[in-house]
């Protein structure tokens, strides 16, 4: 497994407002989808970001477990990236119970078609689907644009989890650095 290799945009170890209670934060880096108005373009190049080996991402992960309810994982696009998210997914269900999210711009019949899809989906609590468009933006409930589907794949979780997620927040690392997230962190 350590062959395998997660390209990585950013990595934010206590969020709030990406997905229900305090979760550890992935956005992958490379997307072809491309939506006019995404958030995260800085995330579409494949080329950008760092390639992190998934047992290292996984060992990081699992040693702060207590930390935080779950994993969300966006990007980017992260089923363009399905076998490293498989088995970093698949590791951390099986060490852990921490809960796992996972945003796409690709729709469920897209995702449906996906090579290696149902092995993904059985690690995942909630599914986002559907490409962001702007002129539909909803910016709440963790959904950016009201085309946008949750599909609660575990029972875990349900819509009302969702709608409970404050929609921003601002974060200031011990380096000063200032990351703004969650589904409106710009207050358009």
């Amino acid at each position: 497994m350590a062959s395998e290799v997660l390209r990585v945009h950013h990595i934010e170890g206590s969020s709030l407002v990406n997905g229900p209670g305090k979760r550890f934060v992935v956005w992958v880096q490379g997307c072809t989808l491309s939506c006019p108005g995404c958030f995260n373009p800085a995330t579409f190049p494949r080329d950008g970001g760092t390639g992190i080996p998934i047992d290292l991402l996984a060992k990081q992960i699992l040693s702060q477990k207590e930390n935080f309810e779950g994993i969300t994982i966006s990007g980017g696009e992260p089923l363009q990236q399905i076998k490293a998210l498989t088995i970093l997914l698949r590791i951390i269900r099986d060490n852990s119970q921490l809960s796992s999210l996972v945003f796409s711009g690709f729709t469920w019949p897209e995702i449906q078609r996906i090579p290696g899809i149902q092995d993904l989906l059985a690690t995942v609590d909630i599914l986002l689907a559907g490409r962001y468009q702007a002129d539909k933006r909803l910016a709440r409930g963790l959904l950016g644009s009201s085309n946008k589907t949750p599909y609660f794949l575990s029972g875990r979780y349900s819509m009302r989890d969702l709608e409970e997620i404050p929609i921003a927040e601002v974060l200031i690392g011990t380096d000063g650095s200032i990351t703004s997230t969650g589904i409106d962190p710009l207050g358009r």
